[in-house]
């Protein structure tokens, strides 16, 4: 698994964000606080506080490409 903090303040980004997401085939959970919600989700995104950072985990080891497609989200 890894893990990494983003932040996705604009519904643009996070639009943005689950197209990214959507093209990977394992699993991709946000955690914020005590609600965690699929990362493909659009809907599950807008439910929780996107204007604090949130933390990303990817449960593949082999993810180097969608890593380096998320650096520009990083808090």
């Amino acid at each position: 698994m890894k893990s990494l903090t983003i932040s996705l303040e604009k519904a643009s980004s996070v639009k943005e964000f689950v197209n990214i997401t959507q093209s990977y085939d394992y699993e991709i959970v946000i955690k914020s606080g005590h609600y965690v919600v699929d990362a493909k989700s659009i809907l599950g995104l807008f439910s929780i506080d996107t204007s604090k950072p949130i933390t990303v985990e990817i449960y593949n080891d082999d993810c180097a490409d969608l890593l380096e497609k998320l650096k520009k989200y990083q808090a």
